[in-house]
């Protein structure tokens, strides 16, 4: 009642404007008044009253949260604050000189809670993940699944960071006045939960600057991810990791937290009670309803997809029959699965790599989520991976769309029985009391069949959304099956040969007229372009050479974006040109925030001092395909040059 409250208080106070002060913004705690929680603090008085010390690591079972007040802070220091995120959130400009902003980002303000009351919205920390030591032989359904499902997974999961695990405490919901989108706001490293197992519930310094720079970076890319609002130095908090360093917090927003791996906890626990009614929650609740969800596909026998998938069906609507028959519960993990497949060709098509994508870093709502170890490409290597602890390359940057798909063969399988049921999903018996022996067999087929299909629709909308967003990053309308081995498989040989800057070779291009290209000699002339200022470093490859295999590509690219974008039999105008070269540079990123990058600004910020070179690759992040940010420009012509020989693709540990 008190959240209701608090949210229509927000909607009294806008004004019109569209934009809130904090204080006035609409705020809720779905989440919590929907899913059960923590039996030793089932509301948040048992919480509010109970020490700090006493909420820390222990196991909880037959909950998927437990109410948890962040840790207070001394002295707190608020380092940055992201326009783009501020905006979205529905708060107005200045809001985050406020003291309020600044208490409530930092854990030192409970906003929503009565506390003389002992009434509202009160914090909580969600439950989620399993041992990383999970079985990793080919079982139950991996082991039937074809060999062509085969090739798409991945090895076992790699462990996390001793330090990672959940120090993540939500402290409301937010409802967008503009977008009416609801968001999810949590602090990362404001103190121990329940679910923190052996860690200390704090985040470092280093890679809290990490996560805030790319979370707002990966958005203004227009790739699906979690974002973050602010970030808050803790100068009384030492922290230990590999050497002592100081503690901070990130304030950052969600749709949803909701991990593959919070799944993966309940069917570990066979808890199939809080299975359906988690998967119900995150169909009614995060995705809008079931009639948000898509329609059976048809795949013909090349695994492309027939017809787009619609939505509007009741959720007690059963399509198709017998082993294939698919009810509202296949419809979410299809969902689930089309989600993940947009965000990794995202992923793929800009370069970047997550370093950890186990379960637990997997996203229900298909958004990049849980920033340890990650990096962009810097040298175009397929086998790259920012991980030092991953030595046998599961995260590397060609296997992610494998390790995504591996994550979600583990969801398929915590919904085996909701989605096996098929009609009879909702027969009461089989609700009560599960599935029997005598049924098995049948639930266990509908189920396999039904994932296989999810990797055939996967494997589909992971290709065509890839196609879509190389497209256009060389600046072509159309989208020819050819493309993919004549054009970008091509482009993409001819950087790893030749070791080639992923992103400059798009930005570069994004420069090239097709009248310089009208001639081999020329085509030949433009293509030193592509190579860096100190020259190739592939090894037995001379100069002449490469600049042959880039002549080469550019003529096939060339005759393309003519086709594309000139009339029958004519050359471009200087006016089509010029509107090709715009559209390709909205899309191919001048600036990314890169490991060496961010290297030297937590160097800047932690141990110099400084404080405006944050904020300044911030907005770089936020506005990557600008020629210029009216900053410094040899500072930015630095940032946006070639990478230091000696600091590409580098590497970092889990720690954080």
């Amino acid at each position: 009642m008190a959240a209701q409250s608090s949210m229509m208080h927000g909607m009294a106070n806008s004004h019109g404007s569209g934009l809130l002060s904090l204080a006035d913004l609409p705020t809720s705690a779905v989440f919590t008044s929907k899913l059960p929680p923590d039996p030793a603090f089932p509301t948040p008085a048992d919480s509010h009253r109970a020490p700090r010390n006493k909420l820390g690591p222990r196991i909880v079972k037959g909950a998927l949260f437990t109410f948890v007040r962040p840790e207070p802070q001394k002295e707190p220091e608020l380092l940055a604050v992201s326009p783009a995120a501020l905006r979205d959130l529905g708060l107005k400009p200045g809001e985050e000189e406020t003291e309020i902003f600044r208490d409530v980002v930092a854990g030192n303000c409970m906003l929503g809670w009565d506390e003389e009351r002992n009434d509202g919205v009160y914090p909580w920390a969600q439950c989620y993940g399993v041992d990383r030591g999970q079985a990793s032989s080919e079982t139950g359904f991996v082991a039937r699944l074809s060999h062509d499902q085969r090739r798409w997974l991945c090895v076992p999961q790699l462990t996390d960071s001793p330090w990672g695990f959940q120090r993540a405490i939500s402290l409301f919901e937010v409802t967008s006045p503009s977008t009416k989108v609801r968001y999810e706001l949590q602090l990362k490293g404001a103190g121990q939960t329940p679910y923190s197992r052996f860690a200390d519930g704090k985040a470092v310094l280093r890679s809290s600057i990490r996560e805030f720079v790319v979370s707002e970076a990966l958005n203004a890319l227009g790739i699906s991810s979690t974002r973050a609002l602010s970030l808050t130095l803790l100068p009384h908090s030492q922290v230990r990791r590999e050497r002592v360093e100081p503690g901070a917090i990130v304030a950052r927003f969600a749709q949803s937290w909701i991990r593959i791996g919070t799944f993966d906890l309940l069917r570990a626990r066979g808890d199939r009670g809080l299975v359906r009614q988690l998967a119900t929650y995150v169909a009614e609740e995060v995705f809008g309803g079931w009639e948000t969800l898509p329609s059976r596909v048809t795949i013909d026998a090349d695994d492309r997809l027939g017809s787009a998938p619609h939505t509007g069906l009741p959720s007690s609507t059963v399509e198709s029959s017998g082993a294939e028959e698919e009810n509202r519960f296949s419809r979410l993990y299809r969902e689930i699965v089309r989600r993940n497949a947009r965000t990794v060709a995202g992923w793929q098509a800009y370069g970047f790599m997550n370093g950890v994508l186990n379960t637990d870093n997997t996203s229900i709502f298909g958004l990049s989520l849980d920033f340890g170890p990650f990096a962009f490409l810097d040298t175009y290597d397929p086998h790259y991976t920012p991980n030092h602890d991953d030595h046998m390359l599961r995260y590397c940057y060609r296997k992610q769309p494998s390790v995504i798909w591996w994550n979600l063969v583990r969801l398929g399988e915590s919904l085996a029985e909701v989605i096996g049921l098929g009609a009879q999903v909702d027969d009461e018996d089989l609700v009560r009391d599960g599935v029997d022996a005598t049924r098995a067999a049948a639930v266990i087929a509908r189920a396999e069949t039904i994932i296989k299909r999810a990797g055939q629709e996967y494997q589909a909308v992971y290709r065509a959304e890839y196609h879509r967003l190389m497209t256009a990053r060389l600046g072509l309308r159309t989208q020819p099956d050819d493309d993919g081995a004549v054009l970008f498989q091509a482009l993409t040989d001819t950087m790893e040969v030749l070791q080639l800057d992923f992103h400059h070779t798009f930005r570069t291009l994004s420069t090239v007229s097709t009248a310089e290209l009208a001639s081999p000699a020329a085509r030949n002339e433009v293509a030193a372009r592509f190579f860096p200022a100190d020259g190739l470093s592939a090894p037995n490859v001379t100069a002449e050479a490469g600049r042959a295999r880039v002549a080469e590509w550019l003529e096939r690219w060339r005759d393309r974006v003519v086709t594309d974008w000139g009339s029958p039999g004519a050359e471009l105008t200087p006016e089509q040109d010029e509107a090709r070269t715009r559209a390709m540079k909205a899309v191919n990123p001048k600036f990314v925030p890169r490991s060496w990058i961010l290297e030297e600004l937590i160097r800047r910020v932690e141990r110099d001092g400084e404080r405006d070179i944050l904020r300044r690759i911030l907005h770089m992040a936020l506005h990557p395909f600008e020629d210029r940010w009216g900053w410094d420009d040899a500072e930015e012509d630095r940032f946006c040059g070639d990478v230091p020989r000696l600091k590409r693709a580098m590497q970092c540990s889990c720690s954080s």
